[in-house]
């Protein structure tokens, strides 16, 4: 059986995809090898660790797909890699999962015992942990699976204990009682970070509080009336002369009857409002400072699960929504509401409940961060940790010279439950993995960790820490990461610190920000939100090959990426494409009856093409019949030297985290250049009598294959060794095959200016054929206009493929002073005029009525965008893309209607 009847006629992903992945997984090509070349430093990955919330979402697919093209490509490379994999428990995410799921069951977790909850919740964990797992290794993704780690597996936990005690002991953890962002719904504390703004449409309501002493009042303005139960005091700036009758005063507070001070305090912007601010320690970040300074008392008024409380008298029981609709009516029914306006700001809402934050006084515990963030800007700043885009350099930089201090505790059931543990007598507070005796006194806190405080800890303690294992001496510090800026702050920072304090070392000295996929609407996709597709879906009806390239390639640096399934397309299109020329290139090579050991000699990267190496007829790894090969031509030449810049400029994209031009740098190169040009270009030798001609050709085109399988299989691994598997003598597999490192030599200008040229030609021809509708298959006779000698010299050399790929019988070549050919269609280049006669070819009248009839079609429209675009009207109130679409609309409108009328002008009589 030959070559290409060993591949089927369409390649069918689903046919070699699991088989492939389980060829690797089980003959250890995803585990470290030795390297190449002795000495050099090991590649190493660790993946951001997907949350066990639920199936990944194309996001994930985006981000897994270019940690696997670095380590593919680095693997090929002859660096020793390691990709770790694992999974983060994703506390309250996946708390809040697990909860839903027991309350569609008809079970209530609230109500359930601790140890039953933390039941069902592994039970989940072992569900999607296996469900993401699969999906990883559908991707392709060549983790070292036996290195694999879980956020809450023993080894983990033993390296969050050992921080949070040793932490604890030195004081950089303590409790305390502070405002914190408080999500209502899911009822726990969350960091700065875990807090998304949005601007809201609310109202500003300006309440007049009246003087203790009866003679007078002041007017505040709040965005939240609900919290004026909690004030204790009105603060104004000590500079605000206009507000020295009030100095030292008291009023009464409305509605509660309790006399609260004035006080002076700069923080107090006398622009704002009314000059007065009324102060709620209890409830706003920024009053509870005041409270601080000024020793005002702290009322609660509003509860953990977003109700009004006790201390809220007759509003007590009432959610914060209904508190403030009764409010202002109660206030407005005492005279007290002077006014109320429109008032659009940014309100705090929970990252993961959608609900609004509310800022709440309670006790937790903390971990002071200026002491940790130093060392982290240093190693940006100084260079040790390079960002890809450059731009999130500002971003850290900021975040970090203005860090305040990470509330760690959360009140949840799952995550890594905090080890302090508090005497019931004495009320001693120590840090201990267990308790300290067991007398019984001992009450270990009941919340847990932040889930950001293992992650941390991840690329050390995946490899070993606290223990000094043998990865972590070869493994630590990876060397790229490769994630969202959505985690700038809660991981890569967080990371950095953790690094530098508990090994003195960066964690990574790269970090690349992959673009973030959303829908069409232009949100984020995400679990929460539902709108990504299930990828396995995806890639059952595209192929896995096909989701990765397309992705990749329509990826932009750094840049967001609107998913449409239907773009999948353009990956299967690209890998059909790929399986077809190589059936036609192994197909054709059977008949020559070869037999050679591979394409990669003992002197590197040496792709099979004639007369390229001095040693080519001795070379060990190519017996050849004596005389079988003959010099290379211009066209073996052109896309030899075309490989060579390719793969010259893929690599510096991959070193740069280009990975989009990468793939599109193959792309063009595979489709346009090898596939649809020189393929074609070579048909005549292949298929011609001239055996020596057409060997040359097929191993020309079977060295550059080779090449290209190559420099693709970090993208499209499955299609790539598919196909490598049938090259004959290949050694090993394409996963540790050499990646193409082409000598200079290759490169021809002189070869790449002719092919230019013979290509712009050949198809302005083929466009002028189109432009009048005449058959592919009509041969023609051509005028060149020219007094560039270099272009006649290439015109003639071209002469056989004009033939071949344009139907060209023949053609003669005129001075420009020679009268222009009338009627004709005519095309130009630079220096070069083309003329299509048309006498005899079609029939001229009936041309030119077809040509006057689309011309006049064609006026019409472009008349009425004109129009429609010249109404302020449409400009004004249309959508900007709307508006835009039209103006592009206009510009080919009116380039069709230029062509239509010059092409009416060529069909002239002459004369």
């Amino acid at each position: 059986m030959s070559r290409s009847e060993m591949m089927d006629k369409a390649y069918k992903p689903s046919s070699v995809e699991e088989r492939l992945y389980r060829i690797w997984e089980e003959n250890g090509y995803f585990k470290p090898r030795p390297p190449r070349k002795e000495g050099t430093k090991p590649y190493v990955i660790v993946i951001p660790p997907p949350n066990v919330t639920g199936i990944l979402h194309m996001g994930h697919v985006l981000n897994n797909a270019l940690q696997d093209i670095l380590i593919r490509w680095k693997r090929m490379e002859g660096i020793e890699t390691v990709w770790v994999p694992g999974c983060d428990h994703a506390g309250i995410a996946t708390q809040n999962v697990v909860a839903r799921k027991l309350r569609d069951e008809g079970r209530d977790p609230k109500a359930m015992p601790r140890e039953e909850f933390l039941e069902v919740a592994w039970t989940w964990k072992d569900e999607y942990h296996d469900r993401i797992i699969g999906q990883l290794k559908k991707l392709g993704c060549s983790c070292d699976w036996e290195r694999e780690r879980f956020t809450l597996d023993e080894g983990l936990s033993r390296a969050v204990q050992q921080v949070f005690i040793e932490f604890f002991n030195e004081g950089l953890i303590y409790k305390g009682e502070y405002i914190v962002n408080w999500d209502p719904q899911d009822q726990t504390a969350l960091s700065d970070e875990e807090v998304e703004f949005k601007e809201v449409d609310g109202h500003l309501w300006h309440f007049r509080y009246p003087l203790a002493t009866g003679d007078g009042y002041l007017v505040v303005a709040t965005t939240r009336p609900e919290t004026m139960l909690g004030d204790t005091g009105v603060a104004i700036n000590p500079k605000d002369e206009s507000k020295d009758p009030f100095r030292g005063r008291r009023v009464k507070l409305p509605l509660v009857g309790r006399e609260i001070p004035i006080v002076e305090d700069n923080f107090v912007d006398p622009e704002f409002g009314t000059g007065f601010v009324k102060v709620t320690p209890a409830h706003d970040p920024n009053d509870f400072e005041m409270g601080r300074r000024h020793k005002l008392a702290s009322v609660v008024v509003i509860g953990p699960d977003g109700r009004m409380n006790d201390k809220a008298g007759e509003y007590a029981g009432l959610t914060r929504e209904e508190a403030r609709k009764r409010i202002v009516a109660d206030m407005e029914a005492l005279g007290l509401l002077d006014k109320v306006e429109d008032y659009r700001h940014s309100v705090g809402h929970g990252q993961r409940s959608g609900v609004p934050i509310e800022p709440y006084l309670s006790a937790q515990w903390y971990v002071k961060m200026e002491e940790l963030a130093r060392p982290a800007v240093e190693a940006v700043k100084d260079g040790r940790i390079r960002f890809t885009p450059a731009r999130w350099e500002k971003t850290y930089m900021h975040w970090l010279e203005n860090i305040r201090d990470w509330c760690i505790s959360r009140q949840l059931i799952w995550g890594h439950r905090i080890p302090v543990w508090t005497h019931a007598d004495s009320g001693e507070q120590i840090a201990a993995i267990e308790a300290p005796d067991d007398s019984g006194k001992w009450v270990q806190d009941p919340d847990v960790l932040d889930t950001w405080f293992s992650s941390w800890l991840w690329p050390f303690s995946i490899l070993g820490w606290p223990d000094r294992t043998d990865d972590l001496e070869k493994y630590y510090p990876s060397t790229t990461l490769v994630t969202g800026a959505d985690i700038i702050f809660f991981w890569v920072a967080r990371m950095i610190m953790a690094g530098l304090r508990f090994q003195g070392e960066i964690p990574f000295s790269e970090v690349f920000f992959n673009g973030i996929v959303r829908d069409t609407k232009g949100r984020k996709m995400s679990k929460s939100l539902g709108n990504s597709p299930d990828p396995i879906d995806l890639m059952e009806v595209y192929g896995v090959d096909a989701v990765r390239f397309s992705m990749t390639m329509l990826t932009p640096l750094g840049g967001d990426y609107l998913f449409e399934d239907t773009h999948m397309e353009m990956g299967r299109n690209f890998a059909n494409k790929l399986w077809n020329a190589s059936r036609y290139v192994l197909g054709q090579l059977d008949p020559l009856e070869l037999t050679f050991d591979g394409m990669v000699g003992k002197g590197g990267d040496k792709p099979i093409a004639a007369g390229l190496l001095a040693d080519w007829a001795a070379a060990e790894w190519l017996p050849l019949e004596e005389g079988l090969i003959g010099e290379p031509t211009r066209e073996d030449r052109w896309i030899l030297s075309r490989l060579a810049a390719t793969a010259d400029k893929v690599r510096h994209d991959l070193e740069s985290f280009r990975f989009n031009d990468a793939a599109r740098g193959i792309y063009d190169f595979l489709w346009k250049e090898f596939c649809d040009w020189y393929l074609e270009l070579t048909k005549p030798r292949v298929y011609g009598d001239d055996k020596q001609a057409a060997a040359t050709a097929l191993l020309t085109s079977a060295g550059v294959l080779h090449a290209t399988l190559r420099l693709l299989h970090p993208f499209m691994p499955y299609v790539t060794e598919a196909i490598w598997e049938r090259f004959p003598g290949s050694e090993d597999r394409i996963i540790v095959a050499p990646y193409p490192e082409l000598p200079a030599a290759f490169r021809d200008e002189e070869a790449e200016a002719d092919l230019s040229f013979w290509m712009e030609t050949i198809s302005l021809v083929r466009g002028l054929r189109k432009e009048i509708n005449l058959s592919p298959a009509k041969p023609i006779e051509l005028i060149f206009r020219t007094d560039d000698q270099i272009k006649v010299t290439q015109l003639e050399d071209c002469r056989p493929f004009l033939a071949s790929l344009a139907r060209v019988e023949d053609f003669r070549i005129e001075p420009v002073s020679q009268q222009k050919p009338k009627p004709a269609a005519g095309g130009f280049l630079d220096g070069l005029e083309i003329w299509l006669p048309l006498v005899g070819l079609v029939d001229l009248a009936e041309e030119r009525a077809r040509l006057a009839k689309e011309l006049k079609k064609t006026s019409g429209e472009l008349k009425g965008l004109e129009s429609k675009l010249g109404s302020t009207g449409f400009t004004a109130k249309a959508p900007p893309e709307v508006v835009e679409k039209t103006r592009i609309r206009l510009e080919q409108v009116a380039s069709k209607a230029a062509k239509l009328q010059e092409s009416l002008e060529n069909l002239q009589e002459e004369g």
